[in-house]
C-alpha cells in the first residue's frame, strides 16, 4: 500500500503527511468533515517494550487452547462493540459505513480461520528415529513481535498479524497507523476485556519515529508491516544485518486486470469498477491497471464509463449510502490530482476526469486514464481510484504487459478460455492469481501476499501462522543409550 505521487521523475513518495503528530500526542480526524474524533499521547518506546519482555514468558508457558480459547472470547468482544467499531472506522477512514460493517466482521472472521491455519501450519508431529527414540517437530514463538498497522483497514489488517501471533504464543506491540489510531484503541480495548492484558497486547500510539524506534530496538525479536513499498523497504534495510529477527512485510501492488475475449460485458465492468474504486482505490490489492484487447476495447470501456458515472461517492453516513468516500486526507488527493494530471500531459487521454468538488476536503471522484501511447509509463502504486488503461493485440503481449511492473501482488484475468488462464496463471508474476474475479477481496483462508516491492515471499491470511512460531526439531530418547563404533583403542 503505497499512497505515492508521479512527479516529473517519476518518484513514488512515502504516503501521506504527518502534520497530525507532535512530540507529546497524535490527532485524528475525520477525513470527510476535517472534525477531531480522537486524541491520544505517544507512548514510551522503552517502557512499552521492557513491559512485553516482562509479560512474554508468562504468556508463551499458557496452554495452546488457553490462549484460543482467549482470542475467541476477543471475537465475542468485537461482536458486542460492533456498532461502534464500524461507526468510528466509517468516521476515520472516509469509508463507507456498510463497508466499515464488512470490515468488523473480517475481524470477528480472522479468529477461527487463524485458529484453523495454526493446527494445520505448525502441527506436532513424531517420528521414529535410531535407538527406539523419536524425532519431535514442535514450534516455538518468537517472542515480542511489534506489530505497524496501515489505515486502510485500520481494524482488519492489524489484527490479522495479532490474532496468528497470540495464538502462536507471542507478545504484541501494536503501533496504529497515525492517521487511524482510535479504530486500533477500540481494537486493544476488545482484547483487554477478553481476558488478554495490555502488556500481552499492548497499544501503541506513535508516528514515524516510534515506529522506527520500535524496528531498530533490541527487545523486539519481530516486524509484521503492513503498508507502502517505501517504509517496507526502509524496515527491510535497517534490518538486514539483523537475521534473527522475523521480518514480514505485505506491500502495496500496481495490480493488473486483462480483459480477454468475453461477451459478459456488463459483469466484467462490475469487476473492473469493483476491483479498482472499492474503498475508494485504497486497497493494497486494488486494480491500477486494466489491459484490454484492441478489438474489445471500445465496448469494454463503454461499459466501464456507464458504470463509473453511476458510482455515488459521499460522505460515510450519506444516504442513499456511497460507493467510495473520500481518500483518507488532503495530502492524498492533492498527490493524486498531481498524478492525473502528470498522466494527461505525458501522454495519458482522459475517458474520465479526475474531479474533486470541494479543494478543502479530500472526495475524489473515479477516474479512468487511456495511458496506451505513454511511452514511460511511471511504475508506482497510486494509492487513489485512479485506473490507468492500457490496450494491446495478443494475449502474450497482455501478460507481459501485466508483468511491466515492480510489483507484484495481485493480478486478474476476465475472459478467455480455460487454456488462456492457464497461461495466465503460468506466467502472472503475483502472489495472488484470478480468473473472473476482483483484484480485490483476497480470502484469508487462503495465503495473502506477493513477490518484487509487494512483499518478501512472508504472506500473511492463512499462512500468517508460518511468521508467527518456528520449528524446532528434537531427537529425543527417555533414557541416554549411546556408543562409539568405531575409532577407539
Amino acid at each position: 500500500m503505497d499512497g505515492a505521487t508521479i512527479t516529473t521523475a517519476a518518484v513514488a513518495s512515502d504516503r501521506g503527511p504527518v502534520s497530525n503528530v507532535s512530540k507529546a500526542e497524535i490527532v485524528s480526524c475525520e477525513p470527510a468533515t476535517g472534525t477531531e474524533i480522537w486524541r491520544g499521547k505517544v507512548c514510551d518506546v522503552d517502557d512499552t517494550v521492557a513491559r512485553a519482555r516482562r509479560a512474554w514468558p508468562a504468556w508463551a508457558a499458557q496452554p495452546l487452547s488457553t490462549r484460543m480459547e482467549l482470542v475467541r472470547r476477543f471475537a465475542n468482544e468485537v461482536r458486542k462493540e460492533a456498532e461502534k467499531l464500524a461507526t468510528t472506522i466509517a468516521r476515520e477512514t472516509g469509508k463507507p459505513l456498510w463497508e466499515a460493517h464488512a470490515e468488523v466482521e473480517l475481524v470477528i472472521n480472522k479468529v477461527e480461520i487463524s485458529i484453523r491455519a495454526y493446527a494445520e501450519r505448525t502441527s506436532q508431529r513424531k517420528l521414529d528415529s535410531a535407538l527406539q527414540g523419536t524425532m519431535a517437530v514442535r514450534h516455538k514463538p518468537h517472542g515480542v513481535l511489534l506489530v505497524l498497522g496501515p489505515y486502510n483497514y485500520p481494524a482488519h489488517l492489524p489484527n490479522a498479524h495479532i490474532v496468528p501471533a497470540l495464538i502462536a504464543g507471542n507478545v504484541v506491540i501494536f503501533k496504529p497507523s497515525e492517521k487511524a489510531p482510535a479504530s486500533g484503541e477500540i481494537l486493544a480495548r476488545c482484547f483487554s476485556r477478553a481476558g488478554i492484558s495490555a502488556a500481552i497486547m499492548q497499544f501503541a500510539v506513535g508516528g514515524p519515529a516510534e515506529g522506527q524506534a520500535f524496528v531498530a530496538h533490541e527487545g523486539v525479536d519481530g516486524v509484521l508491516f503492513t503498508g507502502s513499498a517505501n517504509t517496507g523497504i526502509t524496515i527491510n534495510r535497517r534490518l538486514a544485518t539483523r537475521p534473527d529477527k522475523m521480518v514480514t512485510l505485505e506491500m502495496g501492488g500496481n495490480n493488473a486486470m486483462v480483459v480477454w475475449d468475453t461477451p459478459k460485458l456488463t459483469d466484467a465492468a462490475a469487476l473492473i469498477v469493483q476491483s479498482a474504486f472499492a474503498t475508494t482505490g485504497q486497497r493494497c490489492t486494488a486494480t491500477r491497471r486494466l489491459i484490454v484487447k484492441a478489438s474489445m476495447y471500445d465496448a469494454v470501456i463503454s461499459e466501464v464509463k456507464a458504470l463509473a458515472d453511476r458510482v455515488i461517492f459521499g460522505a460515510p453516513f450519506d444516504e442513499p449510502a456511497p460507493f467510495m468516500g473520500p481518500v483518507i486526507d488532503n495530502m492524498a488527493a492533492d498527490g493524486l490530482t498531481e498524478s492525473f494530471l502528470y498522466l494527461l500531459s505525458h501522454g495519458g487521454k482522459a475517458i474520465k476526469h479526475l474531479v474533486r468538488p470541494d479543494d478543502s476536503l479530500p472526495f475524489l471522484s473515479p477516474a479512468i486514464i487511456d495511458t496506451t501511447a505513454m511511452k514511460d509509463r511511471p511504475d508506482v502504486e497510486l494509492f487513489g481510484p485512479i485506473l490507468q488503461v492500457i490496450r494491446v493485440d495478443d494475449f502474450d503481449e497482455a501478460i507481459a504487459e501485466a508483468n511491466n511492473t515492480r510489483f507484484g501482488l495481485a493480478a486478474s484475468l476476465v475472459g478467455g478460455t480455460p487454456q488462456d488462464y492457464n497461461k495466465f496463471w503460468a506466467n502472472a508474476r503475483a502472489g495472488i492469481v484470478n480468473w473472473n474475479r476482483t483484484t480485490v477481496n483476497p480470502s484469508h483462508a487462503a495465503p495473502v501476499g506477493g513477490i518484487g516491492l509487494s512483499g518478501n515471499h512472508r504472506p500473511t491470511g492463512y499462512y500468517a501462522a508460518d511468521y508467527c512460531a518456528y520449528p524446532v526439531a528434537s531427537g529425543e530418547m527417555e533414557q541416554p543409550r549411546a556408543v562409539i563404533g568405531v575409532g577407539l583403542k
